[in-house]
């Protein structure tokens, strides 16, 4: 298939319901990876904790640092009616931008008390923006961290059959080993599979790392409906490139290394950055949406997981891997039972 001729329809496959991870395995690093080397077109299977042997010493892999935040809460009208919701990010000044279920019954200026009874917190709402999207007002003497910490449940994605807990397996889980950014509302899942061991056996073998930020939002889940891929409207997300990374991106070209960038929300935030001038540093939102063809400026070697049909996710690994080597690898996973999505295993594209 020509690239350039990539439908919404090609993002689609079958996958069996029991290959959907539910549960994180007992160790990170025991996860299934699959090596798809795009020169030779063939696929290997490994485990991640394998990963360093298939990266060089002048290798540098980027990682985000973003931390998901609890942010699943539940707030009571004043009439007693309980509604559930989800932070999606703070706007400043007390300021939320949330998601809310049932919000055709709410109206501006309601009072929300967030649950527990004593959390001392509650929601003042302001404008609302459609599609269940509000812009509140957060009444509370703490900040959004201490707030949520004290309301709020770990947001698993949708296609997790069960409740995220609120303070046990998920909050530790559902977050890289290295996560200080806090933002995210979903995890880079690429780098949940990251454990000390690995790290050290990258920094014996050489590999430099160097860190970005991007706070993966809500709209991550959301599909592309449109028949066109350049139809789809991106949805927004909050990045920071610091100048540190672009000076090991640098230093990376000058050895003669490969970027291996740890997950598409990685990829992001480098090739968005990625101007006329090269890597430029800096912060802001990105709406950047990668589809076939895509000409890489930065990202040489991709670590991902393996995504959902119709996604912009999936959409970036065909831009990267090629559509069908893509599908054959996507083929060749569900032939030997990978699991697949947030808590399923990962892919190295070389």
């Amino acid at each position: 298939m020509d690239d350039a001729g990539v439908r919404t329809t090609d993002l689609d496959y079958r996958l069996p319901d029991e290959l959907i991870g539910q549960q994180p395995l007992a160790q990170r690093d025991q996860s299934r990876l699959l090596i798809v080397d795009r020169q030779t077109g063939t696929l290997r299977d490994a485990t991640f904790c394998e990963l360093p042997e298939w990266l060089s010493p002048d290798d540098l892999l980027v990682l985000n640092d973003t931390k998901v935040v609890p942010a699943k809460f539940v707030a009571r009208r004043a009439t007693g009616g309980r509604i559930g919701g989800l932070f999606v990010d703070d706007r400043g000044a007390n300021v939320w931008h949330v998601m809310l279920r049932g919000a055709g019954r709410l109206q501006p200026g309601e009072r929300l008390s967030l649950e527990p009874a004593d959390s001392g917190a509650a929601l003042i709402l302001a404008v609302n923006e459609g599609q269940g999207h509000w812009s509140v007002g957060l009444e509370s003497v703490d900040s959004t961290e201490q707030v949520l910490e004290r309301v709020g449940s770990t947001p698993l994605p949708p296609y997790i059959q069960r409740h995220g807990d609120s303070k046990g397996a998920d909050r530790d889980r559902y977050q890289t080993v290295f996560a200080t950014q806090p933002g995210a509302v979903a995890a880079p899942t690429a780098a949940l599979h990251f454990t000390d061991r690995v790290f050290q056996r990258l920094d014996e073998r050489g590999v430099r790392r160097a860190l970005v930020t991007l706070h993966v939002g809500p709209g991550t889940f959301v599909p592309v409906a449109t028949e066109s891929l350049g139809e789809h409207k991106m949805h927004a997300e909050r990045y920071n490139l610091p100048q540190s990374t672009v000076d090991s991106v640098a230093a990376c070209r000058a050895r003669g290394g490969s970027v291996v960038a740890a997950g598409t929300t990685t990829v992001r935030v480098l090739e968005a950055c990625a101007g006329a001038n090269g890597l430029e540093s800096g912060n802001g939102w990105t709406e950047i949406f990668i589809t076939p063809p895509y000409a890489f400026s930065t990202v040489d070697r991709l670590l991902t997981n393996f995504h959902l049909p119709r996604s912009t996710l999936l959409a970036l690994v065909m831009a990267f891997a090629g559509v069908e080597l893509t599908r054959a690898a996507y083929a060749h996973a569900v032939r030997r039972r990978y699991r697949f999505y947030s808590y399923g295993d990962a892919m190295l594209i070389l």
